[in-house]
């Protein structure tokens, strides 16, 4: 697993420095949506005083970038819950395309079903889009 921390600015107060959200790529063994070694699953969660300003976009790029380039995955997974659209517009903003709805998904900290959405990036599309 590779994880990636946002945090606030320091600001002058010793100590405010803050978690604000996370990225991180899923490897196998450690994720549901595959069980190739050479595709893993995007998870990401951002506070929601910092929705909207750009954060989660440019954090997945960089996941991305470390997942094609230095993992050398040739796909990479990533979902959101019907509902959503948030998430669903950060994975569109990427690039991610469609694949699949599952309308039974068990959330079991929430304890709830959901319907969930799973979106794919190929390497070479991630390519293509950015000039690789």
């Amino acid at each position: 697993m590779f994880l990636l921390v946002l945090s606030a600015m320091p600001s002058a107060k010793k100590g405010s420095d803050r978690a604000i959200g996370a990225v991180e790529l899923k490897l196998n063994g450690h994720t549901d949506m595959t069980e190739r070694d050479d595709e893993c699953e995007l998870g990401y969660w951002l506070g929601k005083p910092f929705w909207g300003r750009g954060y989660m976009p440019e954090a997945v790029k960089t996941l991305l970038r470390h997942g094609f380039e230095t993992l050398g995955m040739t796909t990479i997974w990533c979902g959101y819950y019907d509902g959503n659209n948030k998430s669903k517009r950060v994975q569109e903003k990427v690039g991610f395309v469609y694949h699949h709805t599952c309308n039974e998904v068990p959330v079991p900290l929430m304890n709830e079903i959901r319907v969930g959405h799973t979106n794919f990036m190929t390497k070479e599309s991630w390519e293509s889009k950015y000039g690789v």
